[in-house]
């Protein structure tokens, strides 16, 4: 589970110290990869939640997850057409999706683990 996590924090770190700079014509596949790649990311945490998570699945996922998404960006742009923006809605469906899985997985977690402690102090 902390794998995800700790790259997370890990690429946020090394993108606010560094002073690299995307040039403009990038700026689109750029920003339909980060959400590729958040996507993915929850989708880790999911599946580590729901102990389902398998490494291989994490690592081909974020990989293949940002070379779709930059190859319907380019496909896009080439096309004149902007199809980026169905990653950006099919992406950002699953990433809302995820995260909602998850705060029901851990709110269900606390409740659970609050009803067995009041059980403990009612015993």
């Amino acid at each position: 589970m902390w794998l995800p996590l700790l790259g997370l924090l890990f690429g946020i770190s090394l993108g606010l110290l560094t002073d690299i700079e995307i040039p403009i014509v990038y700026e689109s596949y750029l920003s339909i990869a980060v959400l590729a790649a958040l996507d993915t990311i929850f989708g880790g945490i999911r599946a580590q939640l729901q102990q389902v998570y398998d490494d291989h699945v994490f690592v081909t996922g974020f990989f293949f997850n940002i070379a779709l998404a930059a190859g319907l960006a380019f496909l896009g742009v080439h096309l004149g057409v902007d199809l980026y923006l169905a990653a950006v809605f099919a992406f950002g469906v699953r990433l809302f999706q995820n995260i909602a899985i998850i705060r029901r997985i851990l709110l269900s977690k606390w409740n659970d683990k609050k009803a067995k402690k009041s059980e403990e102090t009612v015993q």
